[in-house]
């Protein structure tokens, strides 16, 4: 079974304040899973996924909007590493489809013509 931490202990491993940890949450950025008293749990996926955010802000000045672009681009990124090795399995056609599909996300998260004429 995976480690789950408290509001409290994850704000003090992280060296963060728990009204951050909520703040994150607000915006989306982290989703805790919740006891059956609604406290506040964090896995070690959860955990590191805050890591980055706050390496993010604190060493490379990005913020919270550009947080939230950042990792919505790279969940896009996570789903179209296994579309390659399906695509090995599948037919071109479809994965054609699904890699489209995928980029044409990305492109919509940064804000870009996708290139799709008319």
């Amino acid at each position: 079974m995976a480690e789950m931490y408290l509001i409290s202990m994850a704000a003090e491993m992280l060296d963060m304040h728990p009204q951050t940890l909520r703040k994150y949450e607000r915006l989306g950025l982290v989703r805790p899973s919740r006891t059956l008293g609604a406290m506040r749990v964090y896995s070690d996926e959860e955990l590191t996924r805050l890591r980055l955010i706050k390496m993010l802000v604190d060493e490379a000045g990005i913020n919270l909007a550009g947080v939230q672009r950042l990792l919505s681009v790279v969940e896009v990124a996570q789903r179209l590493r296994p579309l390659v090795a399906e695509g090995r399995q599948r037919g071109p056609a479809d994965l054609h489809r699904k890699l489209t599909s995928e980029i044409d996300q990305l492109f919509q998260i940064l804000g870009l013509d996708a290139g799709r004429k008319g």
